[in-house]
């Protein structure tokens, strides 16, 4: 298969590309400012904010498959436009699209999320998240829209950000519930998806929620880290507008899927 792989020097492109080249796939990967550095990946740089520079890249490849992972905190251009260039580009020459989308479009509630509920943010990047859906199913319907959660592993920023509140260099909500998953179970899932036919929105996350505090005391554990020093708060205290329980149920994913998402409890046993 010939497989485009946009964001391919992030930590979630990156495993996708490894199991991807691992699996004989001839791998395409872009890149912005961090090179690829995936052994068999032949680099391409390309800013997905141009829509002319995605549709060039896209007609020279000619992938088969194209797996979306293009994202910037606090950047609408690349996490919502981005999104849409590709899509309309990936349509145009008849790529399968798998897209990356986050939990990060819902607003938070005690019950679980299910695959098609609807965007509900609270924050620019959610929204952004939400917006780059809109246009990825208006543009390419048969797309799958990958909504995960943390994504966790060596080199994950979410591991690391509890390395900080554990060293009190950073502060971990105890009412902010997510469904952490492992990188690798993550990037073989997407995988799997790309020669179905399924469209539309999947949860794919760990099967387990667990605070940002509980993640916290996890990797205390795992590391052989003193607890003592976890800095916590609440959402309610800390003041920001975010969402505090979003609980994605892939029950639907690890029915139709292979992989098996892993729970973070086993993750970080």
């Amino acid at each position: 298969m010939n497989l485009l792989v946009v964001g391919a020097s992030g930590f979630l492109g990156a495993e996708v590309c490894r199991q991807a080249v691992a699996a004989g796939h001839r791998v395409s990967g872009t890149y912005h400012s961090a090179a690829v550095a995936v052994p068999g990946v032949a680099p391409r740089r390309l800013d997905v904010t141009d829509r002319a520079a995605v549709r060039a890249l896209m007609t020279e490849v000619r992938p088969e498959a194209v797996v979306a992972t293009p994202y910037r905190y606090d950047d609408w251009a690349v996490t919502a436009d981005g999104a849409a260039h590709i899509a309309c580009a990936s349509a145009e020459v008849g790529a399968r699209l798998v897209h990356l989308s986050s939990d990060a479009l819902h607003a938070g509630r005690p019950t679980p999320y299910a695959d098609d509920d609807v965007p509900t943010p609270l924050h620019p990047y959610g929204a952004a998240k939400a917006a780059a859906e809109t246009a990825v199913r208006a543009l390419d319907p048969g797309a799958v829209l990958v909504r995960t959660s943390l994504i966790v592993g060596e080199g994950s920023k979410q591991i690391q950000l509890c390395r900080d509140a554990l060293a009190g260099r950073a502060v971990l909500f105890t009412d902010e519930a997510r469904c952490p998953v492992h990188v690798t179970d993550l990037a073989a899932a997407v995988l799997e998806l790309v020669p179905t036919d399924l469209a539309g929105p999947l949860n794919v996350a760990g099967p387990e929620a667990v605070s940002r505090a509980g993640m916290g005391l996890l990797v205390a554990r795992h590391e052989g880290l003193d607890p003592a020093g976890l800095k916590t708060s609440t959402i309610a205290e800390a003041g920001p507008h975010r969402p505090a329980e979003v609980r994605l149920d892939s029950s639907r994913a690890a029915g139709l899927l292979r992989t098996r998402l892993r729970g973070i409890s086993e993750v970080l046993a």
